[in-house]
């Protein structure tokens, strides 16, 4: 832990691999108490579970795994209760988890965009409505939200359902963000980058079920877009571009002092745009704030501990 951090209890979603698996392994690390949360703690992944037992033990460090569905309502309570019923507060919220889909847009149903909107999107409010009321009694907090680039920068074909929940997540952090300041709540979004490699992102993206309409697509007009997409993706990756950055950049939001915490940060070697086009996003909406007279929702107050 650095000098001048304090030990935080921290509870990340979508933990069992990427990003959510790096960033719990990192901020144990770091010295704060964190609860790496996934389903199937008892089945598909009971193998991550003890791993970061035998992790914790080797390396003493105060790494936990709990059971947290992030699309059933009754899941998501039961983890972050257990969190406060261990730990006794709740110091930090990783909104980590998601999915990604690849495919045309049209040859996705309905359903399955509410689904990867689910799991993108509502789920981050299940947790909120869970933990909130009683962050909000502590007087201090932090959220940290993992966006993506795709939210703001350039955005390739074939991605649609994925883009659109991303940017959905975004602009509900920003929302969260003032509504939360008074609270003492602080609140910060890294954004990464297109990671082609070092993760499972990619090669568990959901396809699309209207298999007659991808075929009209990838028959046809549009044969060479799924390769080029992806090959023009992994061309723009430096060699030496790092998953771990991310994982690392939030630990550094997580050890940075109360009212210090940046509210955006960008971890993208291939610079996609996305930071240029957020930087004028959040300076008008700053500048918004102060025009209609509530800039101190801009800052978090700190409140005093109940």
């Amino acid at each position: 832990m650095t000098k001048g951090s304090e030990k935080q209890i921290v509870v990340i979603t979508g933990a069992s691999s990427g990003f959510g698996e790096m960033t719990a392994y990192a901020l144990a690390d770091a010295g704060h108490t964190v609860y790496a949360s996934m389903r199937g703690t008892s089945g598909h992944n009971a193998d991550k579970v003890s791993a970061a037992k035998d992790y914790a033990i080797k390396n003493k460090v105060d790494l936990r795994v709990i059971e947290i569905d992030v699309v059933d309502e009754a899941s998501v309570a039961a983890g972050i209760d257990q969190v406060f019923d261990e730990a006794g507060r709740l110091d930090v919220i990783v909104h980590n988890a998601g999915h990604m889909s690849f495919g045309p847009a049209e040859a996705f149903t309905p359903e399955q965009m509410a689904q990867l909107y689910n799991i993108n999107v509502l789920s981050t409010q299940r947790v909120m409505r869970s933990a909130l009321p009683r962050m909000r009694t502590q007087g201090r907090g932090l959220v940290v939200w993992v966006s993506s680039s795709s939210a703001r920068g350039g955005t390739p074909p074939f991605l649609s359902p994925y883009f659109a929940a991303k940017a959905g997540m975004d602009s509900l952090a920003a929302s969260y963000a003032s509504e939360l300041a008074r609270w003492g709540i602080e609140t910060s979004i890294m954004v990464p980058g297109a990671f082609t490699t070092g993760t499972n992102h990619f090669a568990h993206a959901g396809q699309p079920d209207d298999q007659a309409v991808t075929d009209a697509y990838l028959s046809g007009l549009y044969e060479d877009v799924p390769a080029r997409a992806l090959d023009g993706l992994r061309s723009l990756e430096p060699a030496d571009a790092d998953p771990s950055a991310v994982a690392q950049g939030i630990v550094e939001i997580v050890n940075a002092p109360f009212g210090k915490r940046p509210f955006r940060v960008h971890v993208d070697p291939s610079h996609d745009g996305s930071e240029v086009v957020s930087g004028v996003a959040d300076r008008v909406r700053a500048e918004m704030f102060r025009r209609i007279g509530l800039e101190d929702l801009l800052s978090p107050i700190e409140q005093a501990s109940s």
